[in-house]
Parts: structure tokens; C-alpha cells; sequence
């Protein structure tokens, strides 16, 4: 993905929605192709699956429809990591939850707005952003970091949660499923934990483009100077094992391990869903959710 240029596919069967999503996305920076059925929009995601940075992916489609279409890419090895903005005319909760659950962590409803879409697709190509970045370091040293069993970090800002996602999914058996959840569990330690941003604050931090900038003014604030995230790893014959613990006052953990419909079209709050689903065998949060154990079973030890 170039970062000046991100390529987004658009797959509706119905050229009028196709015609709208390109007009709204016209003045973007965006590179935009489009597909008209499920089956040729497969086609050209599997012959060149490192090309696309984003799918926005109608549901409902005579052939293979959206929901086969995105079950195929969550089971594609290269694929699987590409945000798919589930876009539908159906608003029904248990339509919701099923493209959640099928991995659509981005929701559309039709009618489109203009500000919400290009709010969402913005949000995806962050997220796809930071990913790419985490797997094309991932491979470099996997055979070294494989080597570790024990080990402890400490760590404060942005940057370094990303840094330390990457080290840690090198000694993971697969760096590329790993570094996905570790990136959003060390990431949401910094901002949500130490700096106290809530899933609100956030929001409307992102609406008005000064989410980092918060970041920044936080972590520069006496307040916060001494506050850090500390890691464990840990590994042995069964499990790799990692414990993250901020240092905030914790958050009520439960409500973010599954996918809410009530929070299917806002612009962040998938990160801990992801980890779980994505990316760890388990994931248990403890006390009042300032710390979080991700376990992923070793391969022929179970």
C-alpha cells in the first residue's frame, strides 16, 4: 500500500451505488476500483492480494454474495488483514451482528452519508496502515525472536506500543495473525489507560482530527509524565503468553469483547473484538481491566 495512494475496491451490484461511493470518494486521494458481482471482485483479490487496502463490500449480491465473499478473505492468509466495510440496506440487529461476526468490523447502511463514509473508510485505512507497516517488519527476525522465553518491557507513547507489537510477534509461530491484536492491546494501554481518553472522548477527537495531537498534549502533561506500560512474555512448551498492565483506572472490559450493533457505525472501538477474534487463542482481562493476559497455544502442544 502507498501511503499517498491506498487502493480501495468497491463491489455493488447495482451500478447506481457504484456510481454514488465513486462520486463521494471522487476529491479523495484514493486510488478506486470496482467490481459488479461477488465472484469477480474474488477474482481480483486473489490474484493480487497485496494490492487492495480496502473493501467496501455489498452484502446482498445475486451469486456469491458479500458474506461469502468475506468469510473467503477472513480465510485468506494475505487477505485476512484488509478492513471490509460491510455495506447494506439492511439495519435489523441481527443483520448486523452477522457481518460483524463475519468479520465486517466496518458498517454502511444505505442510504450513504457523505461525512460518515468518508469518516469510516478513513478509520479503515489507519487501521490497514498501521498493519501493513507491523507485517512487512514482522519477518525480519521471527527465527531470533523465536528463541526468547522470557522477557520484560516498559514503554510509554504511540510509537513505541507499535514498535514492541512487532518485536513481540516475532516470537510468535505466526508474527502476521499476532501483530494485529498486540498492535490495539498496546496502543489501548497508552491512550485509553495511562491517558484516561475514553471511547467517547475519542470519537469526537477523531471527528475533529485532533486525536494524536490529545495524545501528544497528554503525554506531555506532569500528570501523566510517569506513568508506563509494562509487558511480560513469557513462553514454554504448551503457550506464548503475553500480560500488558497500564497504569489507569481501568474500564469495563466486558462490554468490548464482542462486537456491539449499538457501536457498528462508529468510527474506532474494535481493537479488543479483534485481538480476540483475530488474533489470540485466549484473552483474559483482570481487576478492573488495567491488565490483560493473550495466551496462543504453541503448534503440537494441544
Amino acid at each position: 500500500m502507498s501511503p499517498v495512494n491506498p487502493t480501495i475496491l468497491v463491489v455493488d451490484d447495482e451500478p447506481f451505488n457504484v456510481d454514488i461511493l465513486l462520486e463521494y470518494l471522487a476529491d479523495s486521494a484514493y486510488a478506486i476500483e470496482s467490481a459488479r458481482d461477488g465472484l469477480s471482485a474474488w477474482e481480483l483479490l486473489e490474484a493480487d492480494p497485496d494490492h487492495y487496502d480496502v473493501v467496501i463490500l455489498d452484502r446482498r449480491m445475486p451469486g456469491l454474495d458479500g458474506l461469502e465473499v468475506l468469510a473467503r478473505i477472513k480465510q485468506h492468509a494475505l487477505l485476512r488483514s484488509v478492513p471490509v466495510i460491510l455495506q447494506t440496506a439492511l439495519a435489523a440487529r441481527d443483520e448486523i451482528i452477522e457481518g460483524l461476526r463475519a468479520g465486517a468490523y466496518y458498517y454502511l447502511t444505505k442510504p450513504f452519508d457523505h461525512d460518515m463514509l468518508l469518516s469510516v473508510v478513513s478509520t479503515a485505512l489507519e487501521d490497514r496502515m498501521r498493519y501493513r507497516h507491523a507485517l512487512e517488519e514482522s519477518g525480519v527476525a521471527s527465527r531470533t525472536f523465536g528463541l526468547m522465553r522470557e522477557a520484560a518491557f516498559s514503554f510509554r507513547t504511540l510509537g513505541s506500543a507499535r514498535d514492541l507489537a512487532t518485536v513481540l510477534a516475532n516470537a510468535f509461530p505466526d508474527p502476521q495473525r499476532v501483530v494485529i491484536g498486540l498492535s490495539e492491546l498496546l496502543v489501548n494501554a497508552v491512550e485509553h489507560g495511562n491517558l484516561g481518553i475514553g471511547f467517547q472522548e475519542k470519537g469526537l477527537l477523531r471527528e475533529q482530527n485532533r486525536w494524536e495531537q490529545e495524545i501528544e498534549a497528554r503525554l506531555a502533561d506532569p500528570a501523566h509524565a510517569e506513568k508506563q506500560v509494562s509487558v511480560r512474555y513469557a513462553r514454554d512448551a504448551d503457550s506464548i503468553r503475553v500480560v500488558i498492565r497500564d497504569q489507569g483506572n481501568g474500564f469495563d472490559w466486558q462490554e468490548y469483547l464482542e462486537m456491539d450493533p449499538a457501536r457498528a457505525l462508529d468510527n474506532h472501538g474494535r481493537g479488543i473484538a479483534m485481538s480476540r477474534l483475530i488474533s489470540f487463542d485466549r484473552i483474559e482481562f483482570r481487576g478492573n481491566g488495567n491488565e490483560v493476559e493473550v495466551a496462543v497455544d504453541v503448534p503440537g502442544s494441544r
